[in-house]
């Protein structure tokens, strides 16, 4: 699979990818070591330049996470969107029959792992934290690849399709505030790295 190849189709045109990804040979290692590993790195990495290099800038002053909060944030949160991808996958394959759909563990990986193509493409906007809000468009472009996969992935009927979206987008709401709540706790210091001129202060917020 090329990489590359895989990410402009799945986002060009996700109606003809999914049917080619369904009859894909594919097991959990494969997905994550030829695709996931590689996508999830986008917002993280992104995400520490933006905060902890770039800094964002508020009337004037600069704010930045200092480095070593920042290099963990990018790791713990590497670390649980890989972890978020399976566990959503699971709750995907769990619904199935709710829905009318057949259940397939690695179906329901391979519709939550390029499904998530565009959100975690999305990520880039993270360099300029000001610009981190188009993201959530990225990822409203994810729900809609995760709604044209369902009827070919997890054969769900058509009728069925938007309120399992719905219920899908749903359990991600939950497991990223979950996990974002563990990204915090697990960072060494809170803060923001504050320049504003030739001052250099760090403040803590709790």
């Amino acid at each position: 699979m090329n990489l590359v190849q895989r990410i402009q189709d799945i986002v060009i045109k996700p109606k003809e990818t999914w049917p080619a990804i369904a009859q894909e040979q594919a097991d959990t290692a494969s997905i994550y070591t030829n695709y996931l590993i590689y996508l999830a790195a986008i917002p993280a990495v992104a995400g520490f330049i933006g905060m902890s290099l770039i800094g964002a800038g508020f009337f004037g002053v600069s704010m930045r996470v200092p480095l070593l909060s920042g290099l963990v944030n990018m790791i713990v949160s590497y670390v649980l969107s890989l972890g978020m991808i399976f566990v959503l996958a699971l709750a995907v394959d769990a619904l199935a029959p709710t829905f009318g759909g057949t259940k397939s563990q690695i179906n329901a990986l391979k519709l939550m792992a390029y499904g998530s193509t565009a959100s975690f493409l999305g990520g880039i906007f993270a360099l300029i934290p000001s610009l981190a809000v188009l993201g959530i468009l990225a990822s409203l472009y994810s729900v809609y690849l995760i709604y044209t996969g369902l009827p070919e992935l997890m054969k769900c009927p058509p009728e069925k399709t938007v309120a399992y979206t719905v219920t899908i987008l749903v359990c991600g709401l939950v497991a990223g505030v979950i996990l974002g709540a563990i990204s915090g706790a697990m960072m060494p210091m809170r803060g923001f790295r504050i320049g504003s001129g030739p001052l250099d202060l760090f403040t803590g917020i709790a």
